[in-house]
């Protein structure tokens, strides 16, 4: 969850600015469109407005805490690929923070899926357990 919270923040402040590059400009609203759209699928495209809200305030405590419930409610704050991302948006804004390994992501857990020949003629399984957790030191 950190990590997307952190990658929207810096995200919008750099964009706010003329000096950001196309290529963090880019970045990050592909963030925000993905975001986005896992809301969409989750059938929740009312609480996608809380992006552009948290854009315009991204330093408000209250904006903050209401994107984090809905992305939570979502559970797009576990979804690998808006992860990583983000993940992207962090190491073109932050380089030198996340070479020094301030931006830590860990995905683990027991993640049981199709097992077959590659001809979709395979035995389904659960797709349970798994875990994710993000330190920002």
């Amino acid at each position: 969850m950190e990590i997307i919270l952190a990658a929207l923040a810096a995200g919008a402040a750099a964009a706010a600015k003329d000096t950001a590059g196309t290529a963090v400009k880019d970045a990050y609203e592909s963030l925000k469109a993905l975001i986005k759209k896992k809301f969409a699928e989750k059938g929740k495209t009312d609480d996608s407005d809380i992006v552009d809200k948290h854009e315009k305030k991204p330093d408000s405590e209250g904006v903050k805490t209401l994107l984090k419930e809905e992305l939570l409610e979502a559970k797009i704050d576990r979804d690998a690929e808006v992860i990583k991302t983000a993940e992207e948006l962090l190491k073109q804004l932050k380089p030198e923070e996340f070479a020094a390994g301030k931006y830590n992501i860990n995905v683990g857990g027991d993640i049981k899926g199709m097992v077959g020949d590659g001809t979709f003629k395979g035995i389904a399984g659960d797709i349970s357990g798994g875990n994710i957790s993000q330190n920002i030191n």
